[in-house]
């Protein structure tokens, strides 16, 4: 079990950026600050499992951290409140609060954390790691055509270019060729490792970084994605059509307004080019065409058109890369997914001599 730590949401310039490579969300709750449960808006892990509201959450656990720093300590009424709190939250977007387990654990004092504290007693739960054990992953789509959004891309003496991300559907191999979109870039994979091991395949889920072949690291971005390039390769969007809802907008959404989507890895500002219908967000009914504008807890069909080159994908067929949050005023404003997208053909796409002779 791997762990990654994300500071608090309104921190992140891009948060889907640190939650992509998680296939389980904890939301961790400060037990002597009121419990900020915004945090859960964008929690975003690999499922393909959607509610009306977009939010893709498969699995949330709620930990209250410092239960020794309540007022009483270990406070039986601070723990409550969290999961009132919290649970209400959820029971919003289409969870079932009574399926989650709200872990109250100190770390400091290693409370709850591997076995159960005395000072606990009146928790009948599980421990945090128990609660963490009885996590069922998800299906991984290996039979899928490979999707491998980029988090970093490193220059390593002696190996060369080394682009880093989670695999999120597929499989990559050393020696296969590969096609990053948005640009078409092709060549062949040298290796592929994960934490300091060679892999002969890597399948959905696995964080990964693989050596690229006569590719330099200022031909590859944060944002690209890797795909198999004999296999439907990722190809940049000309536009795209996703179904949207409102969250913490202060105004109306109207057309031409522009925020900064957050899909997998990339961080690039769109237009709302067109908003095409207003819905009901939870039958999916259509109860106004091309409306002048959306406002909070209003859901509809927007037409996007992203302002620089970016992949994205149709969320019925590579999850992943089809759902996104909505970022303005340093704040998660919209979540949704996609629904169509038009592509375009790259342009004078680069093929390496490695790529050239597999072909």
């Amino acid at each position: 079990m791997s762990l990654k730590e994300a500071e608090g949401v309104a921190q992140l310039r891009n948060p889907l950026r640190y939650l992509s490579a998680a296939s389980v969300l904890a939301i961790v709750a400060m037990g002597k600050e009121k419990v900020h449960i915004s945090i859960v808006v964008i929690g975003h892990v690999d499922s393909g499992k959607s509610t009306t509201t977009g939010h893709l959450i498969y699995k949330l656990g709620g930990i209250d951290k410092r239960m020794d720093a309540t007022t009483p300590k270990y406070s039986k009424a601070r723990y409550d409140e969290i999961v009132k709190e919290v649970s209400s939250y959820l029971k919003k977007v289409g969870y079932n609060p009574e399926k989650i387990p709200f872990v109250p654990i100190s770390g400091f004092e290693g409370d709850n954390m591997i076995e159960r504290s005395t000072n606990l007693d009146w928790y009948k739960g599980p421990t945090l790691l128990e609660a963490l054990d009885m996590i069922q992953e998800p299906k991984r789509p290996s039979d899928k055509p490979l999707r491998l959004p980029l988090q970093d891309v490193y220059k390593i003496g002696g190996i060369g270019t080394v682009p880093v991300g989670r695999v999120e559907t597929g499989v990559l191999k050393p020696g296969m060729v590969v096609t990053f979109g948005p640009t078409g870039l092709t060549t062949e994979v040298k290796s592929v490792e994960m934490h300091h091991e060679a892999l002969q395949e890597a399948f959905p889920g696995d964080n990964v970084g693989f050596n690229v072949k006569n590719v330099a690291v200022k031909d590859l971005k944060r944002g690209f994605v890797a795909s198999n390039s004999k296999e439907d390769p990722a190809k940049e969007a000309a536009n795209f059509t996703s179904q949207v809802i409102i969250m913490n907008h202060p105004g109306q959404i109207s057309n031409g307004y522009a925020p900064v989507l957050d899909c997998h890895t990339s961080h690039i500002a769109v237009k709302f080019a067109e908003i095409l219908t207003k819905i009901d967000r939870r039958s999916g009914k259509e109860l106004e065409k091309e409306p002048k504008f959306l406002k909070n807890g209003d859901a509809g069909f927007v037409k996007m058109i992203p302002s620089k080159p970016m992949v994205v994908e149709t969320f019925s067929q590579y999850p992943p890369l089809g759902r996104f949050a909505v970022r303005d005023m340093r704040q998660t404003v919209a979540v949704g997914v996609i629904k169509s997208v038009e592509k375009k053909d790259p342009t004078g796409a680069k093929v390496t001599k490695a790529a050239a002779k597999k072909k």
